[in-house]
């Protein structure tokens, strides 16, 4: 596999750009304030900004959910199959378009851990934790991992030379490969989404996500943050529940 198009390459980190937005702060204090004042919630709008805060706030707490459905964002997202096959599980509100095996050849781009990856699992399901592996173990897991990576693209590569269809050629590849795709989502489904793939200690529901889909949720949520620092921080401020 001397050429460079198809030469294994192997990554640690993963893809997250926001490449399209329409969402703010003010979305929300437009789309509450329509129960009370109708078409005049439009006046809303020019708000002194405590007084929004206070209005996001006051929807967090008490969990009125639907006025931070009134927005949109959507990421492109770049990461191991592994990763999406757990973000497909959110299903409410979100939208994704993924790259096909079936319509293009796939790329030689794999995952392996970065070396503060915790590597061992302690303790029981539901009460377990992660801990540093040892250096042995880290070589292992990289040596094992680009290893079988090598060995399935060159089986692909061998079968798509055979004339072998695509969608049946991708079957020998793991779900190490990288793939990409679009989500798309609103603010209370967002809000879903990182009260279960981020781990934090100030959350009122404790959760415990794989490692490499947090890191996509970390990078969503920075992004997600410039857009809407205020309903960001009540989300915060009430122990990260999507309400």
């Amino acid at each position: 596999m001397s050429d460079d198009t198809t030469a294994p390459r192997f990554r640690s980190d993963v893809t997250v750009d926001l490449v399209r937005s329409a969402a703010t702060d003010s979305d929300v204090i437009w789309a509450a304030r329509v129960s009370t004042a109708g078409e005049q919630s439009l006046e809303a709008l020019q708000q002194e900004p405590e007084k929004s805060s206070g209005l996001i706030n006051f929807l967090m707490r008490d969990r009125h959910g639907t006025p931070f459905e009134h927005n949109s964002m959507t990421f492109f997202i770049s990461a191991p199959i592994f990763v999406f096959r757990e973000f497909h599980r959110h299903r409410s509100g979100w939208s994704y378009n993924e790259e096909s095996g079936r319509y293009r050849e796939l790329q030689p781009v794999f995952y392996v851990p970065a070396e503060e990856r915790k590597l061992v699992q302690q303790g029981r399901p539901g009460r377990y934790e992660f801990v540093d592996g040892t250096p042995e173990q880290y070589k292992t897991v990289r040596s094992s991992m680009e290893a079988a990576y090598v060995e399935a693209y060159q089986r692909y590569q061998e079968m798509l030379a055979a004339g072998v269809a695509r969608e049946v050629a991708r079957a020998v590849l793991p779900v190490g490969l990288y793939s990409s795709m679009y989500a798309t989502c609103n603010a209370r489904s967002l809000m879903h989404f990182l009260s279960l793939r981020t781990k934090r200690e100030n959350a009122a529901v404790p959760s415990f996500p794989q490692r490499e889909i947090e890191m996509v949720a970390e990078r969503m949520e920075e992004q997600w943050a410039e857009l809407m620092p205020l309903t960001r921080a009540a989300f915060e401020k009430h122990g990260r529940v999507a309400p």
